[in-house]
């Protein structure tokens, strides 16, 4: 099992976004559609080339997660710092961290597979959950402190976590568990179980007793396999909240998570 204080380090919720009034089939249409953008590649270009004009794309088509990324992940200073680009191109000289961005490149230039896993899986999901919209996804790099970025409207994956149990780099800072879910076919599972948990979040939880906390944990990975269709999460706390959901037939999965 991933350790649970990934629970506190992938939910970071930021201001939400302005919403604009669409009519009733485009609203239809963006509620329902997936797509994966690649914020990655332009981040990726310009630490790697120095491409000034790829620095512009992310900060005029992204810049809340040129923000995010700078400000909140890698915790370099604010994006109005005069000083924070060439920091944000500094911090990412280093050795490693240039053959992460190089990785990511090579292992995730076709994204197609994720794609229609993550489509799939949301469809799924509004119809178990319909209260939920479908956020707006995209990917990047950051420095191995986190895998997935939850905001009131987006989900930010960062593939640097996903390049593959025997990645090398990993065998330096993570064990033969931790590496183990650090892979591709992780990628989607993580995703749902961040979304719903930054959507279904345990009351207190500070103040909580660890066994309230995993319980809860059990809820969220049993209802994500629910979505996923598959027993991906498999652990006693799981086994505990299927056992509760078999025996509250007529509960949802929004009823569950909500339940004490």
């Amino acid at each position: 099992m991933r350790k649970f204080s990934l629970y506190l380090i992938a939910v970071v919720v930021f201001c939400a976004s302005c919403q604009f009034k669409l009519d009733s089939a485009e609203d239809d249409r963006h509620d329902n559609a997936v797509t994966i953008e690649r914020f990655d590649r332009l981040q990726s270009r310009y630490l790697t080339t120095g491409d000034y004009a790829a620095l512009q794309q992310m900060s005029t088509q992204y810049p809340t997660e040129t923000r995010t990324l700078i400000e909140d992940i890698l915790q370099l200073g604010e994006v109005s710092d005069p000083h924070i680009n060439s920091q944000f191109l500094s911090f990412y000289q280093d050795t490693t961290l240039q053959v992460i961005l190089n990785e990511v490149q090579i292992q995730y230039a076709d994204l197609s597979d994720v794609s229609q896993a993550m489509e799939s899986a949301f469809q799924r999901l509004r119809r178990n959950v319909p209260e939920l919209s479908v956020p707006r996804i995209y990917t990047q790099v950051g420095a191995l402190n986190q895998s997935v970025v939850i905001s009131d409207s987006t989900i930010g994956i960062s593939l640097d976590k996903y390049l593959g149990a025997d990645f090398e780099p990993y065998t330096r800072f993570y064990d033969e568990q931790e590496r183990a879910t650090m892979t591709r076919a992780n990628i989607v599972p993580d995703c749902i179980l961040f979304y719903l948990l930054s959507r279904y979040p345990l009351k207190d939880f500070e103040t909580r007793p660890q066994e309230d906390r995993d319980e809860h944990m059990g809820k969220v990975m049993w209802a994500t396999n629910q979505i996923l269709g598959k027993a991906h999460f498999n652990t006693p706390f799981v086994k505990k909240a299927a056992n509760y959901a078999h025996a509250h037939p007529h509960e949802n999965i929004p009823q569950l998570l909500k339940s004490n």
